[in-house]
């Protein structure tokens, strides 16, 4: 079993920045991928960014060049610097990591930390 804790969202000004932390605790040994959704309420929750065991990353395009997920192994942590933040930005974001070898969807999700940005 793994739990992971977000935190870092608030309220932030267009053009602002946010570093949104998650911390992983339990059974991480099993874990391989790690990353960051997230979801305005009535619409479908969206993967935004993903870092693997070995540092490979990925990043939708909404989101690409204005945020930078990054990991520290010996913590168990991953972050997620929020550059140049826009209002449409505004949502509940996840921490989210999958189980080794495991293929699908995330297998296990932090509580969410809200970020809004105000124009």
């Amino acid at each position: 079993q793994v739990q992971l804790v977000e935190s870092g969202g608030g309220l932030v000004q267009a053009g602002g920045s946010l570093r949104l932390s998650c911390a992983a605790s339990g059974s991480t040994f099993g874990v391989s991928a790690r990353g960051w959704y997230r979801q305005v309420l009535g619409k479908e929750r969206e993967m935004i960014a993903a870092i693997s065991r070995t540092g490979k990353t990925f990043y939708a395009d909404s989101v690409k060049g204005r945020f930078t997920i990054s990991r520290d192994n010996v913590k168990n942590t991953i972050y997620l610097q929020m550059n140049s933040l826009k209002p449409e930005d505004t949502a509940m974001y996840y921490c989210a990591a999958e189980k080794t070898g495991v293929p699908g969807p995330p297998d296990y999700w932090g509580q969410g930390t809200q970020v809004t940005v105000s124009s």
